[in-house]
């Protein structure tokens, strides 16, 4: 049997194959030596996470560079840049399975286990950033004997909320999609350690029409509550800048721009996940060339559109003649910072434009090259928008530079491995590809074939 032009998969393969080669992932684990590296490598920056943390408990967060009037860096903007990247996750899987994309299927399961880990490494930065994060609790509204209930005006309290809404919500559609696999694996493994592993995290599944009736509503209507999610989550976060009145942040602009720019980053790491686990696991016949293809093309969608931001925001100061906007833009693009303004811009664009080009989008590492460098350019944008309008605030006598600290650098860094160590694991524990999907795509594309 040959592919026809519109296969996203290689027809040439049975059911039973491509069940057999993601069930063996977990069951014989074939990647052990990159994973060990990985995880090496992973363990070394969470250790380095902890150390970070122990201090900052002990010393409290004067051992960040934080100073007058730069009260917000890298805390927050590295809590807006991890959850910008759990984005995509949930576009990929939810958005795209009401819309019935099946490349998708390939991708999806590794891109909603980078979302969980992603969204926890946000989340934990409000909580580093309280200065007194034993008294977390308080932002929760209990039976307080005083009647003190949390201030739901505060930017904070919008944090908690919204982070732990879209964490439940990205854990119940993860685990929901993964079910059918868990028993599939279950019933292919020949230990007993295994067999009841898999047996528990899989509740008794059997496959039976009943089960996958009630499956098949019960996920989707978990993806119909996770698409506005993203939206609204990513909204909230630019609602923390645009509510204040401080220039080069008061702007209808922002809530869009946000979630366009976390929609770019996000899919990045998903390419460069993607690459990767490709070439560890022999991927090649699932995570084929058209996926990087389509990756390619929304990569570029999400970019251009990402970039009319950029040139909206510049046009928006120049309209409205705000000499306090027009001062902090020429700053960016001038200032003591403009070296982060123009990097935003060459790495997020510059490189970008090969991907114009399709056999660009198809080449792996050409595709893995491009998305670290958005990556790279986006962690500088949101570095970019705090620290420009801050370093200068209204009264000129509290104008002063911001620099990142050692404890700083060593605390982003360390949340790298507080993502890889889980997400190592999950891709050892669980099929890295959805394995019912795949099948269901292969099935499809032989149907449609022979028509």
């Amino acid at each position: 049997m040959t592919a026809s032009a519109t296969d996203i998969l290689p027809t040439d393969q049975s059911i039973g194959d491509v069940s057999r080669q993601l069930t063996g992932i977990p069951l014989h684990f074939p990647a052990r030596r990159q994973w060990w590296i990985g995880m090496a490598v992973a363990v070394a920056l969470l250790m380095l996470f902890i150390v970070s943390v122990i201090e900052l408990f002990t010393r409290g967060v004067g051992i960040w560079g934080l100073n007058v009037p730069v009260t917000w860096a890298f805390a927050i903007h590295n809590y807006v840049w991890w959850l910008g990247i759990g984005h995509a996750g949930t576009l990929i899987s939810a958005l795209l399975l009401l819309t019935g994309s099946e490349w998708r299927n390939s991708l999806n399961r590794f891109a909603e286990t980078m979302t969980l880990f992603a969204v926890a490494c946000a989340g934990i930065y409000p909580v580093l950033h309280l200065g007194r994060p034993w008294y977390l609790y308080w932002m929760f509204p209990y039976p307080a004997t005083m009647g003190v209930w949390p201030q739901f005006r505060s930017p904070l309290e919008w944090d908690i909320w919204a982070v732990l809404t879209y964490l439940s919500v990205s854990v119940l559609f993860w685990y929901t999609g993964l079910i059918p696999d868990l028993a599939n694996a279950r019933d292919r493994a020949t230990r007993r350690g295994w067999q009841v592993f898999l047996g528990i995290l899989a509740l008794g599944w059997r496959g039976s029409t009943i089960h996958w009736h009630r499956w098949s509503r019960t996920y989707r209507i978990m993806a119909a509550i996770a698409v506005p999610l993203v939206v609204s989550v990513h909204s909230e976060i630019s609602l923390l800048f645009a509510a204040s009145q401080l220039p080069g942040w008061h702007s209808t602009l922002f809530p869009p721009y946000f979630v366009l720019g976390a929609a770019f980053s996000g899919f990045a790491v998903v390419s460069v996940i993607a690459v990767a686990l490709r070439a560890m696991f022999g991927l090649e016949n699932l995570v084929t060339r058209k996926h990087f293809d389509v990756l390619g093309k929304v990569l570029l969608a999400t970019g251009l559109m990402t970039g009319y931001g950029y040139v909206f925001e510049v046009v928006d100061v120049l309209y409205g003649g705000n000499p306090h906007d027009l001062q902090t833009l020429l700053d960016r693009t001038t200032g003591a910072y403009a070296w982060l303004y123009w990097g935003a811009v060459v790495f997020n664009f510059v490189p970008l434009q090969l991907l114009w080009w399709r056999a660009v989008r198809r080449t792996g590492w050409a595709l893995l090259l491009v998305s670290v460098s958005v990556i790279i350019g986006m962690w500088l944008e949101r570095y970019m928008i705090l620290v420009t309008t801050l370093y200068r605030d209204f009264l000129v006598s509290s104008w002063s530079h911001y620099t990142p600290t050692f404890w700083d650098w060593s605390t982003y860094f360390g949340t790298i491995g507080l993502f890889l160590v889980p997400f190592l694991l999950a891709i050892r524990f669980i099929p890295v590809i959805s394995i019912f999907e795949t099948e269901k795509t292969l099935l499809d594309e032989r149907e449609a074939r022979d028509g």
